[in-house]
């Protein structure tokens, strides 16, 4: 009756030892699904990120470009004008945002009658193919 009281009392200790933590294969399991996860929202984000930034900076590109045709009808005769002429003299307001999502300068360009602002995109020279403009 003592050795059975002694098996079943090492029984219960080896159940509560294998109950009590997690072994090192258990922990890698779950760190790999976690990485899988990880990885899994970090496609689908970043390209809806990106989307994201482009088409906020189309839209601020556009009202950089209408109050530029505002100040060349309010200044017959003047040059192109910059981001600064244009907040200067209040045509845009100063609490609109006067760059891109990547915190580059908008560029003003004027060719004749024609406005357009061009953004550098994200990785901020121009002339490349992720300048923005808007349509």
């Amino acid at each position: 009756m003592e050795q059975q009281n002694q098996k079943e009392i090492t029984q219960r200790a080896r159940r509560r030892r294998r109950r009590s933590g997690m072994t090192l294969v258990e922990i890698m399991i779950v760190v790999i699904i976690m990485a899988l996860i990880a990885t899994a929202v970090g496609v689908a984000v970043l390209p809806q990120l990106r989307r994201a930034r482009e088409d906020a900076t189309r839209s601020d590109a556009q009202q950089v470009q209408s109050a530029a045709v505002l100040y060349l009808g309010q200044e017959p005769g003047a040059d192109c004008p910059t981001v600064a002429d244009l907040t200067e003299a209040g045509v845009l307001d100063r609490s609109r945002r006067t760059t891109d999502a990547w915190d580059h300068d908008f560029v003003i360009e004027c060719e004749g009658d024609d406005i357009y602002v061009v953004s550098a995109g994200a990785d901020g020279q121009m002339g490349t193919e992720d300048d923005i403009r808007p349509q």
